[in-house]
Formats: C-alpha cells, sequence, structure tokens
C-alpha cells in the first residue's frame, strides 16, 4: 500500500541533499533537537518559504511563462510535499507520543496550507494565462494542475471558496483522527502456553511466559499472523481475529461517520451528487459508475473460481472436523494452510526458516538492483527518527549513467510501541531534475529487528515487502523528472499501485528466491522442489483473493455514494461479506473502525483491482526463464516507471503493452491451480 499523503512537491537545493543530515536541515524535520517547538518551527520555514513562492509568482509583471509561473508554482507545491511528508512521517513514526501529537497537528497545518491554494484565485488565473507548453510532460503538468483546481472549486464565489475550506479542513482532522486511533488501539491479552499449540517454534521461543506464566500477545502482525495462520485453538484465532477487528471501535464510528458526512457536503457543494464521482473525476476509472461496472467485470471472472475454491477447502476441512458447516472468518487462514499441506504437501512453516528478515532485505535489494540496473549503497552516517531505520543511497548502474546518485531510501521495517501498525511506502523527499534528489520510505511491521530473533517471514510477507518495495522504486525512478509534483507517487491514484504488484510476481521464480534464500542456521538454499510446492500452493486461492478485494472495493464504494445519514455500517459490512465471502461473518467483527484506506482512498479502493489486472499484464510480458536479465525490465523502466506522472496513465499502460489493458491474463493467472499441467 501507498500512503496517499500531502502530494505536491520542490524546494531547490544545492548539491549535497543526500550527503547527511545538518542542523536545520530543509529538507528532514527529526534533525532538530526532536521537540514538539522544533518541529513546529521547521513546518512554519517550509510554509514561509511556500508564501515566498507564490508572492513571486503573483509579482509577475507582463506575459506569463512556464519559467516565471510554473517553476514558482512547483516550488511552492514541493514546500507543501517536503512539510506534509515530514510531519506525516512523525506523526506515524515518532518514538515521543508528543511529538506524534505535534506531527499530526502540524500535518493539518500543512493540508490547510495545501487547500490555501487550491482555492487561490490568482494563482490559478495566472497558471490558466501561460500559452501551451511545447515540452510533452510539461504541458500534461499544466493541464493536470489546471484540472485539479476546477475540482478544488477555486472558480466558485468566496463564500462557496470559504466553505470548501473549512469542509477540507474538517476532512483532514478527521482522517487523521481515524488513523492514530488505529495507530494507538494496539490490543494486548494472554494466554496459557499450552493454548499456542501448532504455531511455529522460533514464534514460542520470542514469547516467555510472564510472572503469572501467561504469554503475551499483540494484535500486531508479527503476532496476529503466526496465531490466525498456524494456531490450531479455535478459540484463540477468534480471539485474536475479535481483538484485531475491533482495535478502533468503536473510537472509530463517529468520526468514519463525521468524514463521510463532510466528504458528501464537499462533493455537493462542488456539484456531484455524491463524494465518489468526485474522486473518481481525475482517476483513470472516470466515474463511479466506472467503478461499478470494474466490480461488476471482475466479479463475473473470479465468482466461479473462488466457489470452487472454498467448495474444495470446505470439504476438506469437513473431512478433518465431521459436522463442520461453513468456515469462519477467523478459521479462513488457519483451514488454507491445512489444505495447502494436504493437497500441494506445503507447509508454509518449512518456508520461514529460509526467509530471515536481514537475507530478505539484502535480496529484495539485490534482486531489484539486477532488474532495474541499479545499486544500493548503506549509508551508515545519516540521521534518522529511529536507530532502527536502513538507510541506502540508489545509484544508477544502466549503461551510460552508472554512477549517477538517483535518490535516498529508509527502511522502518520492525513494530514498536506508538509506530504505525500497517505496512505502506510513502515519500519523504519529491525530486527535481538537476536540483533535489528523490527520498522514499517504507513503513513495515515485520518480525526481527532485536537480538536474538532472526525475524522468520511467512511467504506472504515477502510479498508484500516485494510490493512496497515496488512503490519505493517507482518513486525514485519517476522522479527524476523537471517538476517535482510530477514524480512517482503523482501518478493517478488507480494506477499507482500497478508497479508495485508487478513486482509480487517476482517472489515466483526459483532463480530469484534460491538467490537468497538461505536457511538461517544451516545456510542451505531454499530447495527446487519446495519452491514448486509453495508456487503451487500460492496459486490457491487467486479467485477468492479476488472477491474479498472486491469485497473491500464495493464497501468504500457505497459509504461514498450514498446517504452517510443512512448507512449502517456494521449491516453494510455484513451484507458486502455475504456478497463476496463464502466464509461465514464472525459475530462482533467491527473491521471497517480500522479499514484505513477508508481514509487514504476513500471511494477508491478499487484500485487495487483495477492494478491487479494491469500488473498481471505487465507481467506476462516477461520472459519467465530470463526475468532479470531480460530485455523487458529496462523497456519497463523505461516505458512504466521512469516517466513518472508526466503523462496520463493511460498511456503508459499503452507505452508498454502496445494497446489498453487486458482481463485476459489474469483470468489465465487466477485459474493457474485449475490448469491440465496443475498438480
Amino acid at each position: 500500500m501507498m500512503m496517499l499523503n500531502h502530494g505536491i512537491s520542490a524546494l531547490l537545493l544545492a548539491a549535497g541533499v543526500l550527503a547527511g543530515a545538518q542542523t536545520g536541515d530543509p529538507l528532514h524535520a527529526w534533525v532538530t533537537n526532536g521537540t514538539p517547538a522544533a518541529l513546529e518551527s521547521w513546518i512554519n520555514q517550509r510554509l514561509d518559504a511556500e508564501q515566498a513562492d507564490l508572492t513571486k509568482l503573483l509579482a509577475v509583471q507582463g506575459a506569463r511563462t512556464v519559467e516565471n509561473t510554473l517553476r514558482p508554482f512547483d516550488d511552492a507545491q514541493n514546500e507543501l510535499a517536503v512539510a506534509g511528508n515530514n510531519a506525516y512521517l512523525l506523526y506515524s513514526l515518532a518514538d515521543d507520543a508528543v511529538l506524534r501529537d505535534k506531527g499530526q497537528a502540524m500535518s493539518a497545518k500543512v493540508s490547510s496550507a495545501g487547500t490555501d491554494l487550491a482555492l487561490n484565485r490568482k494563482v490559478y488565473e495566472a497558471l490558466a494565462a501561460i500559452p501551451t507548453p511545447t515540452d510533452p510532460a510539461t504541458k500534461h503538468y499544466l493541464e493536470h494542475t489546471l484540472l485539479e483546481y476546477r475540482l478544488s472549486g477555486v472558480d466558485r464565489d468566496e463564500a462557496t471558496r470559504n466553505r470548501i475550506h473549512a469542509l477540507q479542513d474538517k476532512i483532514t482532522d478527521l482522517t487523521l483522527a481515524f488513523g492514530r486511533n488505529v495507530s494507538d488501539g494496539t490490543q494486548s491479552f494472554t494466554v496459557a502456553p499450552e493454548s499456542l499449540t501448532g504455531v511455529p517454534a522460533d514464534f514460542i521461543a520470542a514469547h516467555k511466559p510472564g510472572a503469572d506464566g501467561k504469554i503475551k500477545l499483540t494484535t500486531d502482525e508479527p503476532d496476529r499472523g503466526p496465531v490466525m495462520t498456524f494456531s490450531t485453538n479455535a478459540d484463540l484465532r477468534r480471539q485474536m481475529f475479535l481483538a484485531y477487528a475491533t482495535r478502533a471501535y468503536p473510537k472509530n464510528e463517529q468520526v468514519l461517520r463525521d468524514l463521510l458526512t463532510t466528504r458528501q457536503e464537499l462533493a455537493t457543494t462542488l456539484g456531484y451528487k455524491h463524494y465518489a464521482d468526485l474522486a473518481t473525476a481525475d482517476q483513470m476509472i472516470g466515474s463511479a459508475a466506472g467503478v461499478d461496472k470494474l466490480i461488476a467485470e471482475v466479479d463475473t471472472a473470479s465468482h466461479a473460481t473462488a466457489q470452487r475454491e472454498y467448495a474444495q477447502l470446505l470439504a476438506f476441512a469437513q473431512q478433518q472436523q465431521p459436522g463442520l458447516t461453513a468456515i469462519t472468518q477467523s478459521d479462513i487462514s488457519y483451514w488454507r494452510e491445512q489444505f495447502r499441506r494436504a493437497r500441494y504437501s506445503f507447509d508454509a512453516q518449512n518456508v520461514r526458516p529460509y526467509f530471515a528478515y536481514d537475507a530478505v532485505q539484502a535480496g529484495i535489494l539485490k534482486t531489484t538492483a539486477r532488474l532495474f540496473h541499479l545499486s544500493f549503497k548503506p549509508v551508515t552516517d545519516a540521521v534518522v527518527w529511529d536507530k532502527s531505520v536502513d538507510t541506502f543511497d540508489v545509484y544508477d548502474a544502466a549503461a551510460g549513467q552508472a554512477g549517477k546518485r538517483l535518490g535516498r531510501i529508509y527502511l522502518d521495517m520492525h513494530p514498536r510501541e506508538g509506530k504505525d501498525k500497517w505496512f505502506s511506502s510513502a515519500p519523504v523527499v519529491p525530486g527535481i531534475a538537476g536540483h533535489q534528489l528523490p527520498e522514499g520510505m517504507l513503513i513495515c511491521n515485520f518480525s526481527g529487528g532485536k537480538a536474538g530473533d532472526p525475524g522468520l517471514m511467512q511467504y506472504d510477507e515477502v510479498v508484500t515487502f516485494f510490493h512496497e518495495f515496488g512503490h519505493l522504486m517507482h518513486h525514485i525512478l519517476g522522479s527524476q523528472g523537471r517538476w517535482s509534483a510530477a514524480g512517482g507517487f503523482n501518478v493517478e491514484g488507480d494506477f499507482v499501485e500497478s508497479p508495485s504488484q508487478m513486482l509480487e510476481e517476482l517472489f515466483h521464480s526459483p532463480e530469484i528466491l534460491q538467490s537468497f534464500g538461505k536457511h538461517y542456521q544451516t545456510g542451505e538454499t531454499i530447495p527446487t522442489s519446495l519452491v514448486a510446492k509453495m508456487n503451487a500452493a500460492s496459486a490457491y486461492g487467486r479467485g477468492q483473493w479476488f472477491q474479498g478485494q472486491l469485497l473491500y472495493s464495493s464497501y468504500s464504494l457505497q459509504l461514498h455514494n450514498e446517504d452517510p445519514a443512512k448507512l449502517d455500517f456494521d449491516a453494510l459490512w455484513k451484507a458486502d461479506q455475504k456478497r463476496f465471502l463464502p466464509t461465514a461473518p464472525v459475530p462482533g467483527d467491527h473491521s471497517f473502525a480500522a479499514f484505513t484506506h477508508l481514509t487514504g482512498y476513500a471511494s477508491n479502493y478499487y484500485t487495487y483491482v483495477l492494478d491487479k489486472v494491469i500488473a498481471i499484464d505487465f507481467f506476462a510480458q516477461f520472459d519467465e526463464k530470463n526475468l532479470l536479465d531480460g530485455p523487458t525490465a529496462m523497456r519497463y523502466r523505461r516505458a512504466v516507471l521512469e516517466p513518472g506522472a508526466s503523462k496520463p496513465a493511460a498511456e503508459l499502460v499503452k507505452d508498454f503493452l502496445g494497446r489498453p489493458q487486458s482481463i485476459d491474463a489474469v483470468k489465465t493467472w487466477m485459474n493457474a491451480e485449475f490448469a491440465p499441467t496443475a498438480k
């Protein structure tokens, strides 16, 4: 997942941006003395610089040009992006709760400044007066900027603009409150050691009983994943499921209703019937009706496959547990794991020793470097917000560009108290060719990071790592252009998941896995036979995966396409579960209250569905026998990643595929488990 953040970008900076943090660093708020007051002062400096850029823009006399108008505008955008990205970083990742509070407040302040700019009619009129640029990337950037201005309501009267501003500020406050409630809502409970039957031995070793003889578990992913997948104790699985599903309930119920109500008022104020129509107006999909059409098309393609998969699973579970009539949501991961063991002779616990965290990180860096002709060099003296963060500078290794520094990445990969508990990628610094190198970060919560803990990962966690790293590479490679606000993270929101989901598919390559999949104790390379079993097992359930994504897509669309006052969150959640999931619901499930995509993606969760279709179509163009060294990878880098948001996403797709995306590749991918050659 990519965090949809305060997008907009660009402080012109001299060389040495990535040479290490310094006091007063204009790009990195965390290098201050770490106090809330210092953070606020740093943010205010960025906002003052933004205002200086706008003053320069508005002071222009005579004809408007790209250099005298669009350049200072983009510089102002950049100041907002740097400020917003840093405020978000400390809101999500600061170890001190008071500093997280200040990060939250500063995120709201920067967002409000962004709304000021989005509603500034004088700036809009100045941009509109620029003659059509001859450079295609600049032309697209200007046209897209003017579209966003119109969608923001810049052409409305002053009273309406003031109301829009108030609504946007309220949306920001509610969004931040929703996310903070989830981050702070980690639940914990204790269990008797004997109740942990079935979980991996390293999990047991990492969870020592307390003085009372009980073992403490939390809803953080390193605990939740193994319990839900491996525990033979159905009561424990149910307990963990409900603890996780109620992390922010009931706190976020009213927050969500207020958020939806405010978004709906914003939409009607801007002339749209529902917020979903507004949210899709500048996307590839084009409209809420387009989302409905996509959901119906993918439902038709995946429903029968999902039902066939579930019928197999239920029949298997009934053999193990006679009298069972349905599999519950809290048991689905466990039974899938048991089914895969029986049908494919694949035990997910058997691959975990080959995926120790440090080796996986090194392997993903090595794989990506080879695929895209890059190199990653550790920055051991980097000043970071937490000592656990790994920092790397990214260099080009392509012919003719070898040795050129492209940017910096930060990997914050293990859970800690107060930290955002999800898995995401986000920009830290936008890029501007010749002036400022892009920086990005991963926010993850994998096992490891502690002395004596190898951080053995489940195979789906390794897939997640590949996914998030795909976002990071899109940001670094796609943010080398002229305009700060046209980088990789600035593509249409419903294309942004395509590069990350494409990179996931590399996980199935034996060559790639064997390059870093080494047993953490013996050093043995993961056997080819085990990789084959893992791939066969992972092909099972793809129809159910799509149906699950349609559940989230439909739910998020409906919340933003109906009257918020009439919504029953739980009833709608249950109705969508019944429509898309064959599994039985668990009473007390209030997952909507921790569904953070409702704030970041709003109505547009369908992004994951559309982009999976695109990603699988992309990957189908690669030679699976020569993934890393064939010509397709560099063609993909040049055609899809490097342009960033310099052209419409639909053109990026056509540039690489030679045509629009097709669902045909996904249909083949989804039914691989049932293909005649599948075993």
